[in-house]
């Protein structure tokens, strides 16, 4: 049975496990950077259509040590690549490299490369060509203290591009970890979300999406795997139609997104539209200061600036003391989760959380931390 990895943003791990699970998925192990399943190349279709955690499914063929560029090449001859795609068809190798005597990843991701081509010259004549936008097969290559571990890419672009985000603002939240995010609060799916900061509109689309049963990659254009040789398009347009068969087309309830900033509203309404969820979420120009319930409970979920990328951290503690302000004196019997990479800005909140948990937004730690307003 084929064997796939699923990765994902640190601290994701453990709710992407569940996720598999909840999919139907057979989990296998996890590591630091993601899960293992496996399964008929139906569930790696469904994995891909349906993960909201995922960054990519990664399907692993090779595992071995090598010291010398020679043992590399050789090693990388074991495996069929031609299985894959066509000679007319392009390539690109992903490679990164820790503590290994070959310590060039452009090197690595070399000699990785002639051993593909090769192949394909020795078996056909002709080789495929690199096009590292847009390859119709990608390979990832992770090498830690020579041991080398190498897989074929079925994903494509990074899961996290679900298709339906034109535009950001200055520091946008990956709608994985997003995604991600939501899991970690337990949000039962069949409640209210209110975001003070919504910018983009990240966190609210999401959880509409999830609510509305919405497979996060149905607006995307192409997987990795549609380009290969092996791609059962039968099977595949059978697993979009059940997840398009399974979308609630109404919800009960709305979800709620503020933001001082006019123009990143008009972005979050047109991402809104693009998933198609702009039914069930009203955006309203507001400050974070200035913020009412838009109903009688819910959840809030918040990703203020944190210094690290916009602003300045001086500046910035006003607008957590308003923040703080407004939960203590407007949103009492409610939830506030509130994801921060500065703990000094945290401080500045005056509130005790009542649960902590530690993630990376890209190369940031941050911590997401609930917060009850009683």
């Amino acid at each position: 049975m084929p064997e796939f990895f699923a990765s994902t943003a640190r601290g994701l791990v453990e709710p992407l496990e569940q996720e598999l699970k909840d999919l139907g998925l057979k989990v296998t192990d996890k590591y630091i950077g993601g899960v293992f399943f496996e399964g008929p190349w139906e569930d790696c279709y469904k994995a891909n259509l349906h993960s909201r955690l995922a960054s990519r499914i990664l399907k692993p063929i090779l595992d071995f040590t090598a010291y010398q560029p020679e043992e590399l090449y050789n090693q990388i001859l074991r495996h069929d690549f031609t299985k894959y795609i066509k000679p007319t068809q392009t390539i690109s190798i992903d490679a990164s490299v820790s503590e290994s005597m070959m310590r060039d990843q452009r090197f690595v991701a070399m000699k990785v490369k002639d051993a593909i081509v090769d192949q394909f010259r020795d078996k056909y004549g002709v080789r495929p060509d690199v096009d590292n936008e847009n390859a119709s097969l990608r390979i990832n290559v992770r090498v830690i203290k020579n041991q080398f571990n190498v897989a074929i890419d079925t994903s494509g672009e990074s899961l996290f591009k679900r298709g339906y985000r034109t535009e950001t603002g200055e520091a946008p939240l990956k709608e994985n970890l997003a995604a991600g995010l939501l899991k970690v609060t337990e949000w039962d799916g069949n409640s209210p979300l209110v975001d003070f900061m919504c910018g983009s509109g990240t966190f609210l689309i999401e959880a509409a999406m999830m609510a509305m049963n919405i497979a996060p990659g149905i607006n995307r254009k192409r997987f990795g795997f549609q380009n290969w040789l092996n791609f059962d398009k039968a099977t595949w347009e059978n697993v979009v139609q059940m997840a398009m068969d399974s979308e609630k087309t109404e919800l009960p309830f709305k979800f709620y997104g503020f933001d001082i900033d006019s123009k990143v509203i008009r972005t979050a309404k047109e991402n809104a539209r693009n998933a198609g969820v702009d039914g069930v979420i009203e955006f309203k120009k507001e400050s974070v200061a200035t913020v009412e319930p838009p109903v009688e409970k819910g959840m809030i979920v918040v990703n203020p600036p944190y210094g690290a990328r916009i602003g300045d951290e001086d500046n910035l503690r006003d607008v957590y003391r308003d923040l703080s302000f407004t939960l203590k004196h407007r949103f009492k019997g409610w939830d506030a989760w509130i994801l921060s990479g500065n703990k000094d800005l945290i401080a500045d909140l005056k509130l005790k959380s009542t649960k902590k948990h530690f993630v990376f937004n890209g190369n940031i730690e941050c911590r997401f931390l609930k917060y009850s307003m009683f």
